[in-house]
């Protein structure tokens, strides 16, 4: 049984870190989103290719980047804060790439990926399309996926006066990685 939890109180990452029960959570500017206990086959086959793609094209590449299928902790600061007690957005990207070494703790990330991709779900659409879309814009996620398992992917770059173009949508064929030049994936191969 999950912990008893005010979902109106605002928490940081140091409340959340002590949270020891197995409810999935994520925190949004200070406030508790639950997650959903277990994913679809479908949305974990998802993940679990796009994954595999992402990481053999860096290996073979020997590239310094890092691909991490949640559940992952991704902390992103305010005003480059980065105390426990200050931080209060925690998320679980469905698949993030981290670059940069430095980022990597113990913990997971701190700090944004260079990469976010969320599978779609009924429960999880509007939240990824809204409230995630701006939060991984305001903290420089480069390059943006959201994946639709009947419909294709919408890929959103990070332009240089900080915001996303409008989207790209990607029905079939292959799609670039943009963060990495040279790889393309397949949509078939990942939503097949």
């Amino acid at each position: 049984m999950g912990l008893s939890l005010d979902l109106t109180k605002r928490y940081t990452y140091a409340d959340y870190y002590t949270w020891l029960d197995n409810t999935r959570r994520e925190l949004l500017h200070g406030l508790i989103r639950l997650m959903s206990p277990a994913p679809t086959p479908q949305h974990q086959k998802i993940i679990f290719k796009l994954s595999g793609e992402l990481y053999h094209f860096i290996r073979k590449n020997k590239g310094k980047c890092e691909v991490f299928p949640a559940p992952f902790d991704v902390r992103l600061p305010k005003n480059g804060e980065k105390e426990d007690d200050k931080i209060d957005t925690v998320v679980q990207p469905d698949i993030c790439i981290v670059c940069d070494p430095a980022k990597i703790d113990r913990r997971g990330c701190l700090g944004a990926p260079d990469f976010i991709a969320e599978v779609q779900s009924l429960s999880t659409s509007k939240y990824d399309l809204t409230q995630k879309f701006t939060l991984y814009e305001a903290s420089g996620v480069r390059e943006y996926w959201v994946v639709f398992p009947s419909e294709g992917v919408q890929v959103f770059l990070l332009q240089s006066n900080g915001k996303y173009d409008e989207g790209t949508m990607y029905e079939n064929g292959k799609i670039p990685i943009h963060i990495f030049g040279g790889l393309e994936i397949d949509l078939e191969e990942i939503v097949a």
